[in-house]
């Protein structure tokens, strides 16, 4: 049995309006975001059974060869810890060595916490994708799909690394912290809190106020997603960028 796959640079992906679970604790596959909006759904991933939690490969737009990032929420809740960072910051490396755009699905509600990670230097580790991003020169799209919080959010190709179109669902979530964290701190040993965790998801648990600020060009339905980033794609193929000129930076090994 054949499936007619509509191949059109225009098409919506009408699934991808419903990827996205209503309770944000639920995970889901980011793989379906990614096959929804590439050619044929035809995705080379690299290191699949390694750093599960961050997912990285090769497809194709409109004919395009393109390198995705995209945080895993089904592994670790999408977290980032020491492998998913170093796995990924030398895909973004390679990407960038051989003018291959890339494009970044984030999904992150954070840097992993515990000891473990901490005594393996989680911060140095974890600033080598931060560098990796802000160094790379080729073209950069980012769709925000849900959660994008604190350092883990501006690691992962945020318009403070120089990216070039970053877009947000309507399900984004752009803020330092989840609700209930937050709250927990600023309003710590204090009643109505959860009248406070309310307030806190109004005014920060969606992409508006980062809209606002400039850190998202645009708020998009999920179903335009592979049309906008193919239109990116065009406008930024003759993208010319040099980083200062210096013997050579400091990579943070």
């Amino acid at each position: 049995m054949y499936v007619l796959i509509d191949h059109s640079r225009d098409r919506d992906v009408s699934g991808l309006d419903t990827v996205i679970p209503l309770e944000s604790t639920t995970a889901y596959d980011m793989h379906d975001v990614i096959t929804g909006i590439i050619d044929e759904q035809e995705f080379f991933e690299i290191m699949p059974d390694y750093a599960k939690n961050i997912i990285v490969g090769f497809a194709r737009m409109s004919g395009r060869s393109v390198g995705i990032v995209g945080n895993q929420p089904k592994v670790a809740a999408g977290c980032l810890d020491i492998n998913a960072s170093v796995k990924a910051a030398r895909f973004v490396r390679f990407c960038d060595a051989f003018n291959i755009p890339l494009i970044t699905f984030v999904d992150v509600p954070g840097f992993l916490p515990g000891t473990a990670q901490e005594y393996g230097g989680i911060i140095r580790h974890g600033a080598k994708l931060l560098y990796a991003y802000a160094e790379a020169t080729v073209p950069k799209i980012t769709v925000i799909t849900r959660k994008a919080y604190g350092g883990a959010y501006d690691v992962m190709s945020s318009k403070h690394l120089r990216g070039d179109i970053n877009y947000a669902w309507p399900t984004a979530e752009v803020a330092v912290m989840g609700a209930k964290g937050a709250v927990s701190i600023i309003f710590r040993g204090k009643d109505n809190q959860g009248e406070q965790e309310n307030e806190y998801i109004q005014k920060f648990a969606n992409p508006f106020p980062a809209a606002v600020r400039g850190f998202v060009d645009d708020i998009i339905e999920p179903r335009t997603t592979r049309m906008r980033i193919i239109q990116d794609l065009e406008m930024l193929a003759d993208k010319k960028q040099k980083n200062p000129w210096k013997k050579h930076a400091n990579m943070p090994l």
